[in-house]
């Protein structure tokens, strides 16, 4: 294997930054996680490889040129004090969107401010 140049190195470290949600795509051992399988990034190191902290316990990396994961549209949001990560925007903003429909008041208020937010793009998202 030929190890990338420091500029991919970068390259990779800009795209997949730290504490950023990946689900696998492909691995080339046999240990690996199953397809689909999601994690938080620790890390790119300097072979470019993904360090990945896998929601199954696992920390087999994603090997540059070798293997492939996605990067996840991952957003967090506090309602009522309780915080949570959603691995997709588009599904946390369906579901406050229908949260808005069902509700009326201050909490209808609350849920169209995270909903708000999470369409202006905001990776952290709050009620408050």
């Amino acid at each position: 294997m030929r190890f990338p140049d420091r500029e991919a190195v970068e390259r990779v470290r800009k795209e997949y930054p730290v504490g950023c949600r990946v689900e696998l795509v492909q691995m080339e051992d046999v240990q690996a996680p199953p397809i689909g399988t999601k994690g938080t990034v620790r890390g790119v190191d300097d072979t470019a490889s993904i360090m990945v902290r896998w929601d199954t316990g696992s920390g087999l990396n994603v090997v540059y040129g070798v293997d492939i994961c996605r990067k996840l549209d991952a957003v967090k949001i506090t309602c009522y004090g309780q915080t949570e990560v959603w691995d997709s925007r588009k599904e946390a903003a369906d579901f406050y969107l229908r949260a808005i429909a069902g509700s009326e008041g201050s909490e209808c208020e609350r849920y169209t401010k995270i909903y708000t937010e999470l369409l202006m793009g905001k990776e952290v998202c709050t009620d408050e």
